[in-house]
């Protein structure tokens, strides 16, 4: 496929260096040579200096061929520009990232669409609603949903009231295949893990498992579901901002952030939450306004440093669930392994968003999440494929990946040793980061 991303900014450059990794014809634009001077030379991708709204730019790099163009510059004006010269120039499918709420109406989706934009992305909107997930379902570290929600894949932290600490894969205490253990995230390594790998204190350990075996699952980490009523919100960014207006009806909300100014917008457009000037770092501050009353801490301040830190703080001062938006990905790694509860990062979320539209353009390449460095793809199988020879036991599979669950003719379920894969199935993949082109000759 070939991709052009226009804007070398942070999202754009973190998801021209993932696809990169896929074999993919990757041209990355931007109009500040500086920002594409910042590309490792070892990325296999193109950098174009240029204009992202110049008719003879987008002609140069060939965007009549481009099978996606994704305009992700810091402006949502620029980019809805860029798409629309790109699309009636004859790229196949257009991505612009957006800032505001009201281009996610119906109605107006549809002009934009008349214009040559087919889907939008508005990362504090998904940051938004991931944080809505991680609290209605806040004994995981991370909630991910496949195929309508009929697969689930959920991370858990390990702690040593689990059953299955010191247990190796293979000698599970139970009784059926309710589930499937993925993948392992142990000090900072990711494990795609075999029969004979052990589960330890503090690993995180991702399972892909369907709705009615939930509970099997919380029970054997060793966790209890808690309800979530008042939330405290350190930093009033344009995350929190989002998550308020979405959610406010749902959760007592309160944001503390030290700008007066800021302040005042957050209490006129939020009208349902409490809005309290001060600065959130201080540790009197937070016990003045009760901070171990609360359900929830969010720390969504523009600092990944300090929103690990508040975590940190709010951990210590009994809340039950914490989430920080850690934006540096270099601190990412460290964080998960850090007693913070759930981390989101933008990027990834957009990253993850992204691939999932790659479905619509190209079936034999379909991505569905994005984790720090691993990813969890969804393939489908062609007439002849090598996954097709034989039982999952008898493939003799490549290190690095594991096959977690199939849809076959719509319905989901696990896969075991004895499962056979046939064409036109879709397999659910979980594998390390920049291996997946490797994977795919099993599926074609």
């Amino acid at each position: 496929m070939k991709i052009i991303i226009a804007g070398a900014g942070e999202v754009g450059t973190h998801l021209a260096k993932m696809l990169s990794k896929e074999d993919q014809d990757i041209i990355l634009l931007d109009n500040e040579q500086e920002h594409l001077d910042n590309i490792d030379s070892n990325y296999n991708l193109m950098t174009w200096n240029g204009s992202t709204s110049s008719f003879s730019t987008l002609r140069d790099i060939g965007v009549a061929e481009a099978d996606l163009y994704i305009a992700v510059t810091p402006y949502e004006t620029r980019n809805i520009t860029s798409c629309a010269i790109a699309k009636k120039l004859g790229a196949r499918k257009t991505v612009a990232r957006i800032d505001n709420s009201e281009f996610l109406i119906p109605q107006n989706g549809l002009i934009l669409k008349s214009l040559g934009v087919d889907f939008l992305i508005y990362p504090e909107n998904l940051a938004a609603d991931e944080i809505a997930m991680a609290l209605e379902h806040n004994w995981a570290r991370y909630w991910g949903e496949l195929n309508n929600g009929e697969l689930l894949v959920i991370g858990v932290k390990l702690h040593s009231h689990s059953p299955l600490i010191d247990c190796k894969l293979k000698d599970l205490p139970v009784t059926g295949h309710n589930f499937h253990v993925a993948a392992i995230k142990r000090n900072n390594e990711t494990i795609i893990p075999g029969g004979n790998d052990e589960l330890r204190h503090d690993d995180i350990v991702y399972f892909i498992t369907t709705p009615p075996y939930i509970q099997t699952v919380r029970e054997l980490c060793g966790k209890k579901k808690r309800y979530v009523k008042k939330a405290l919100i350190l930093g009033g960014s344009r995350i929190a901002m989002r998550f308020a207006k979405l959610y406010s009806d749902k959760f007592h909300l309160k944001i503390i952030d030290y700008n007066r100014e800021r302040c005042e917008e957050l209490a006129t457009a939020l009208p349902n939450c409490e809005i309290v000037c001060g600065d959130g770092r201080d540790i009197e501050v937070l016990r003045e306004h009760n901070i171990y009353q609360y359900d929830a801490f969010m720390a969504l301040t523009e600092s990944s440093e300090t929103n690990i830190l508040a975590c940190m703080t709010a951990k210590e001062f009994g809340v039950a669930k914490t989430i920080a938006d850690v934006e540096n990905l270099q601190f990412l790694s460290q964080a998960e392994n850090l007693n913070i509860g759930t981390t989101i990062n933008k990027k990834l979320l957009a990253s993850s968003h992204i691939f999932k539209l790659l479905l619509d353009t190209d079936e034999s390449n379909a991505k569905c999440l994005a984790l720090a460095d691993a990813e969890v793809s969804e393939l489908m199988v062609r007439p002849g494929a090598r996954i097709t020879k034989a039982p999952v036991k008898d493939l003799h599979l490549p290190f690095g990946m594991t096959l977690a669950a199939v849809v076959k003719n719509g319905v989901s379920m696990l896969v075991g040793g004895n499962t056979h894969i046939d064409a036109g199935d879709f397999v659910v993949v979980f594998s390390l980061s920049g291996t997946l082109h490797k994977i795919e000759k099993w599926f074609t």
